[in-house]
Formats: C-alpha cells, sequence, structure tokens
C-alpha cells in the first residue's frame, strides 16, 4: 500500500476494447440482455423498500450500472441498487429526506473516490469477515422485517422504522392479515423459490411477476379480488429521464449527515470488493480494487443529480452475467441499455405488478442474503469471533447501520492490534545468545554477554501497543543497573511515532543515571524514521549497529573500560 503513489485509475472497459472482437461482443450481447431482465424487478424493489418509487431504483440501476461497468476496475461487475443499501437508504430520507439522501450519497461518492485515490482498495478487504457477515445477516433480517406489511397486506400506513416497535405494530394487527394478498405473496415465493430447480438460468424474480401479475390482472373483475399494486400506491410512473438537478451544501448538513455517507461508502466498498473477489475466483480475471473503488465512487457523484439513490456491485447480478458469458465491461453497459429501453416503453406495465409480489422477491433476497450457513460455521469457530458476529448482528438490527459499521471497524481495530501483540514478542538475554536463534540459520554462534549487559531482542511491529507492553517487560526484569542496554530489532518491520516516543524516553532516562543504549538490526526503513526522529543523533551514530556481534562486541567493550576507569 502506498498512500503517496500515483493514481491507480485504469478502467477495465479501455484494455478490454483493445482487443475486442465479434465473438466476446456477442456473449456480451447475451449476458447483457439476461442480466438486464434479472436487474428489472430488483431494482424496482430495491427503489420501493427504500423509501423511493420505483422510477429511482430504475434510474439508478441504469446511470449506476453504466458508470460502474464504465468505469471500474473488474471485467463483470454489476453495479446498481442492492438490499445492503435499503436500512441505511431509509433511515436516512425518514430524518433528512431524499435531499439529504442526495447529499449523503453525493460524499460517499467523494469519500470511495479518496479511497481508491489512496490506494486503500486492498485494505477494505482484510475486515473481518465475522464482522461483514454480522451486519449482512441484521440487513438481512431487518429487509425481512420491512416486507411483512406488503406480503400480509395489514394495511399499515405509518409502520415504525425500529425493528422492535416494528414488530410490535405487526404483532397488534396481525388479525387484520388480508387473506388475497397472503395467498398472492405466497403463489409468489412459491414461484421463485421453484423456478431454479426448473432452470437455473431462468430468473425467479421475474418469471413470478410476469405470472402473478398477469393472473391479478386478469382476475381483477371477480367480486371480492382486490391487491394493492404500484400503480395504486405510487400512481402513473414517468418515463423520462429526470433533468439533472443540484442540491444545497454547508458545514452544518455536512456535519449532520457525514456518518451516513460514510456508512455508505464503507458498505459500498465491502460489498462491491467482495463481489468482484467473487467474481475473479470464478473468471480466472484480476480486479483493480483502486480503479473499483474511483469508479463506484464517480457513479455515486453522479446518481444524485438524477435522484437516485447508492450504487454498489451486486454479487448475484454479476454472478448471472459470469454464468451467461459475459467477459468484458460491455456487458455491463449492454444490461444498463437494456434496463433504459424498458424504462422508456415498457413502465406503464410495471404499474400493474402487485406489492405483495415485489414483498416476496424481497423475502427471498434476505433469506440469500442471510448466510445462515455460513454463520453456522462461525459459531464453531473461537469465542472472539463469535462475539464480533453476534455484536455487529444485534447494532445492524436493534440499533441501525451507522452504528453497526463504525463500531464493527472499531472491533476489526482491536482484534487487529490484540492479534499483532499477542505475535509480537520481547526477549531479554544475559550472560550468553545464541546469534541464530529464531533464525532458520543452521550455524550457531555463542556470544558471552559480559556482566551488566542486557539485550532485549522485539520481534514485530513496534507500535503504540508493543510500546507500552516493551516498557512494562523492561522495568520488570531489571534486576540491577545495567551498564549497556542493547536492543535488538532486526525483527521489527516498522516503527510508529509511539514507538519512537518510548524509544526516545528510554534513551534519555537510560543516559541520564549512565546506561549507554545500543541498537541492533535495525532495517532501513525503520532507521529511517528514526534519523528523522533524531534518535541516531540522541543515541549516537556509531551505538547503531548493523549485526548483533557488533553490539556484544561494543557492549563488552563499554562494560570493560567501566571497569578499569573503576579500578
Amino acid at each position: 500500500m502506498n498512500l503517496s503513489g500515483p493514481v491507480d485509475f485504469r478502467p477495465k472497459l479501455f484494455s478490454a476494447l483493445r482487443h475486442y472482437d465479434g465473438k466476446r461482443f456477442k456473449s456480451d450481447l447475451i449476458a447483457g440482455i439476461v442480466v438486464g431482465i434479472v436487474a428489472l424487478p430488483l431494482a424496482i424493489a430495491f427503489g420501493i423498500a427504500s423509501g423511493v418509487s420505483p422510477t429511482v431504483g430504475l434510474i439508478t440501476a441504469i446511470i449506476g450500472g453504466f458508470m460502474v461497468s464504465a468505469l471500474g476496475g473488474c471485467s463483470v461487475q454489476i453495479g446498481g441498487p442492492t438490499g445492503a443499501f435499503i436500512v441505511i437508504v431509509y433511515n436516512i430520507i425518514a430524518t433528512f429526506g431524499l435531499q439529504g439522501l442526495a447529499i449523503a450519497t453525493f460524499m460517499a461518492g467523494l469519500i470511495l473516490v479518496l479511497l481508491g485515490v489512496f490506494h486503500l482498495g486492498t485494505v477494505i478487504k482484510f475486515i473481518p469477515y465475522p464482522i461483514v457477515v454480522g451486519f449482512t445477516a441484521g440487513i438481512a433480517l431487518t429487509i425481512f422485517s420491512t416486507q411483512i406489511n406488503d406480503f400480509f397486506g395489514l394495511g399499515l400506513t405509518n409502520v415504525p422504522s425500529e425493528f422492535l416497535p416494528k414488530w410490535g405494530e405487526y404483532i397488534r394487527n396481525f388479525a387484520n392479515v388480508d387473506l388475497v394478498t397472503l395467498g398472492v405473496g405466497l403463489v409468489s415465493l412459491l414461484i421463485i423459490i421453484v423456478t431454479p430447480k426448473i432452470s437455473k438460468k431462468l430468473p425467479g424474480a421475474l418469471i413470478a411477476i410476469i405470472i402473478v401479475t398477469a393472473a391479478c390482472w386478469l382476475l381483477k373483475s371477480v367480486p371480492g379480488f382486490h391487491v394493492e399494486t404500484i400503480g395504486d400506491r405510487f400512481g402513473r410512473l414517468p418515463t423520462d429521464i429526470p433533468q439533472p438537478h443540484g442540491f444545497e451544501l454547508n458545514m452544518a448538513t455536512i456535519n449532520m449527515l457525514l456518518p451516513s455517507a460514510f456508512t455508505i461508502a464503507i458498505l459500498g466498498a465491502i460489498e462491491s470488493l467482495l463481489s468482484s473477489t467473487v467474481a475473479d475466483g470464478v473468471t480466472g480475471s484480476r480486479t483493480n480494487s483502486n480503479t473499483e473503488l474511483i469508479g463506484q465512487g464517480l457513479a455515486n457523484i453522479t446518481v444524485p443529480f438524477f435522484g437516485g439513490i447508492p450504487v454498489t456491485g451486486a454479487i448475484a447480478r454479476t454472478m448471472t452475467n459470469i454464468t451467461n458469458g459475459g467477459r468484458t465491461p460491455v456487458a455491463g453497459i449492454i444490461h444498463a441499455v437494456v434496463l433504459l429501453l424498458i424504462f422508456m416503453f415498457m413502465m406503464p406495465l410495471i404499474n400493474l405488478v402487485p406489492m405483495a409480489t415485489l414483498a416476496a422477491v424481497l423475502i427471498m433476497v434476505s433469506y440469500n442474503m442471510s448466510g445462515w450457513r455460513t454463520i453456522k460455521g462461525i459459531l464453531n469457530n473461537p469465542k472472539s469471533d463469535v462475539t464480533v458476529l453476534i455484536v455487529t448482528f444485534l447494532l445492524t438490527v436493534i440499533f441501525d447501520l451507522t452504528i453497526a459499521i463504525e463500531i464493527g471497524l472499531l472491533l476489526a481495530v482491536i482484534l487487529f492490534l490484540r492479534r499483532v501483540m499477542e505475535n509480537t514478542q520481547i526477549k531479554v538475554y544475559s550472560e550468553q545468545l545464541d546469534v541464530a536463534e529464531g533464525s532458520e540459520a543452521t550455524v550457531h554462534e555463542v556470544l558471552d554477554v559480559a556482566k551488566g549487559v542486557e539485550i532485549y531482542e522485539i520481534d514485530g511491529p513496534f507500535f503504540f501497543g508493543v510500546a507500552t507492553k516493551f516498557d512494562e517487560l523492561m522495568r520488570s526484569s531489571m534486576s540491577a543497573k545495567p551498564i549497556v542496554r542493547i536492543l535488538r530489532m532486526r525483527k521489527v518491520p516498522f516503527i510508529d511515532a509511539t514507538g519512537v516516543h518510548n524509544l526516545e524516553i528510554l534513551i534519555k532516562s537510560s543516559q541520564a543515571v549512565g546506561i549507554h543504549v545500543v541498537l541492533s538490526g535495525v532495517n532501513e526503513n525503520v532507521h529511517k524514521v528514526l534519523e528523522h526522529a533524531n534518535i541516531e543523533k540522541l543515541v549516537g551514530e556509531d551505538h547503531i549497529c548493523d549485526h548483533i556481534t557488533k553490539a556484544v562486541k561494543m557492549a563488552n567493550a563499554i562494560v570493560a573500560g567501566t571497569a578499569s576507569k573503576a579500578e
């Protein structure tokens, strides 16, 4: 990772077009059409569940999907609205309105671009798996709970957004279940489940929407048969791409929406890079993580000007693209064109889709997101992983995704530091030292260490947690005041500001009582840090040795010289 290196922005589309031919276009065309058809019901359902209109969901899939494919770093990534954003988008709209959502999405896009510009694409992948599983499962349960009203036809108009009050309202009104709506929902769910068993290439959600919508339209004249449709709830849907519009930015708004924007950015980064990693495993290609984040960021900067919601890579649609032959970003662009054509010429038919059918689509999405088999496997892991998973899951469900991601990332950092500290060893030597100990060398050279010389070997990074641990160990191990302290640093890959500070205190306090400090085996990177921090001048250039043999020889000489002076 190089934060100061050149911007790593190389969209896969440009390299794919260099050797493009008719055969590849045919494969991409078929895949793009199939993915566009599969994405249609999902874009509509995710838009409605997020608290916006179906039109907004489609606009997001068209513009965002096009930009992710054209500017991203993955050859087969399909972008658009996803289930992971439903909870955060719904909460932002409830609190700050559509204007607030536009600003938060725009800011999230800027954060994603910065993550890519500063080469942080690979870092996102290191977020512990239990955290990702925990909030993904939490999102799945939350999505499921938002669909109960439409699936059972309860007719509630002001459903609480919080998880526990929401279920309290459902339980109080469960006697109001509409059996016709429930029947439509159950039939839709059954079709979605059964369709892949007939053929995995058939999009179950789309088949359910077509069959159930046609059946409901034919039965609408039957007395007592009425099921709420998209048209009933949203009215006539527009068929024109909205004109770009701006929004007002000020520091007060930025401060209020920054946590939400950060959540959108991190969630989008995790989901898109997870999707691209899965895709790379299937296709054998290699995603440029930094370019992918920049492409995702540019998409999220653009869609708010057209009223869209956040965009990220979608695993299910990406896998559909791969299984149908898509191998270049052209397939993703064709998928966006297919959605545009449907938007322009088929929106009147969308009005007829029952809300219960869309609820069934999202219930199936939530089931697929839940990852219950993965959770079952993680429960057999160490208790720390299980605790992190449960805490992240409960925070996502009971509170909100912003808190869950912030605390989840904090837990990730704490776990990382804990594991590094556990793996970093500090050894104390006196009297004798085997130079080859801890290495693969077969020739052992044992050095005699004079009385009055203490050797401390740090095996691992010398950062703030280890610096404190080293300081405590050094104080507890001193039986008598030594004449020379040797710090063997051959296995220290880096040192941070706290490590430098503690080292400076150690050197100054040692010198104040007449103790010499010698540094041994300092690598080039650590040496540069010590030089810039003036540690080299403080300890003396001659007291920094490139090998422990020289350091011990110097220390023994210092002890001998001290003894002769005392005589």
